[in-house]
């Protein structure tokens, strides 16, 4: 699988593998994800242009890509250790994070008052 941006993320925080991870998990568990989304607010803009597409330009690069797509196909699998299963989860958090920055930046720039 390869995947470029935000499609890479929505991959991630929806795919097979990121439902298995989860399965640990109380169906209500606060997460990171749910926090930061109170304190980014994602659905409002308020980003300067210049700092929201300075945010959509971040990506993971090739050799991240390569890890969780290794990491996944191994989860699929069902040979993820433990430690690789929180690893799993920490690139999973990131991207969460990373999706939220870049939602914000998108309302940001879709504002009337901001040049594309």
């Amino acid at each position: 699988m390869v995947a470029f941006g935000s499609r890479f993320f929505w991959i991630i925080v929806t795919g097979p593998w990121y439902i298995d991870a989860m399965k640990e998990t109380t169906p209500n568990a606060l997460t990171e994800a749910d926090i930061l989304d109170h304190v980014i607010s994602p659905h409002q803009p308020g980003m300067p242009p210049e700092f929201a597409r300075a945010i959509l330009d971040l990506r993971f690069d090739q050799t991240a890509l390569k890890r969780m797509n290794d990491l996944a196909e191994k989860n699929r699998a069902g040979i993820l250790s433990a430690s690789e299963h929180a690893e799993m989860e920490k690139y999973m958090r990131v991207g969460q994070f990373l999706n939220l920055l870049q939602a914000k930046a998108r309302v940001s720039l879709s504002e009337p008052s901001s040049p594309l």
